[in-house]
C-alpha cells in the first residue's frame, strides 16, 4: 500500500511540473479536448449518461475495454472506430510523455545525490564516472568491451 501511495505521488508530482512545459500543455489540452467530445457524443447519440460517456471514453482509449458499454447506433460505432484511430495514438503519446517525465525526474535527483556523495568522500569526479559509466554498459572495467581503467 505505501508503494502505491508512494508511485502515485510521484505520478501526480510529474503531471502538475510536466504541466508547466507549454508542448505537454497543448498535449494535455488536446486529451481533454478528445474525452470532452466523446462524452458529449455519446451521451447526445448514444442516450448515455454523462457519467457512462466519460467512463467509456478512457476506457475505450486505453483499450481496456471492459464490455459493459458498447454503441448501439450505426453513428456510434462509426465515430468510435475514428475515436480509437485519433485516440489510441494521443493516449499513447500522453502517457509516453508522463513517463519520460518521471525518468527524467528520477535521473536528475540520482545525479544530485552522486554530486552530494561525491562532495562528502571527496572523490575526483573522472574516477566516479569511469565506475559508473562501466555500471551503465554492462561491462567491467579493463574488459573488451568495457572502458579501460
Amino acid at each position: 500500500m505505501v508503494a502505491f501511495v508512494v508511485t502515485l505521488w510521484q505520478l501526480l508530482r510529474s503531471l502538475g511540473r510536466s504541466l508547466k512545459d507549454p508542448e505537454f500543455q497543448v498535449l494535455f489540452f488536446l486529451v481533454a479536448v478528445t474525452f470532452l467530445s466523446g462524452t458529449i457524443f455519446y451521451h447526445n447519440v448514444e442516450g448515455w449518461s454523462l457519467l457512462n460517456s466519460f467512463y467509456f471514453c478512457p476506457i475505450t482509449l486505453t483499450t481496456v475495454g471492459y464490455g459493459d458499454l458498447s454503441p448501439a447506433t450505426d453513428v456510434g460505432k462509426l465515430f468510435t472506430v475514428l475515436y480509437l484511430f485519433i485516440g489510441i495514438g494521443l493516449i499513447l503519446v500522453f502517457v509516453n510523455a508522463i513517463a519520460q517525465r518521471m525518468v527524467d525526474v528520477r535521473g536528475e535527483r540520482r545525479r544530485q545525490l552522486g554530486e552530494r556523495r561525491r562532495q562528502r568522500v571527496g572523490e575526483p569526479e573522472s574516477q566516479v564516472d569511469a565506475r559508473t559509466s562501466s555500471r551503465r554498459s554492462g561491462y567491467p572495467p579493463g574488459t573488451s568491451r568495457g572502458q579501460d581503467p
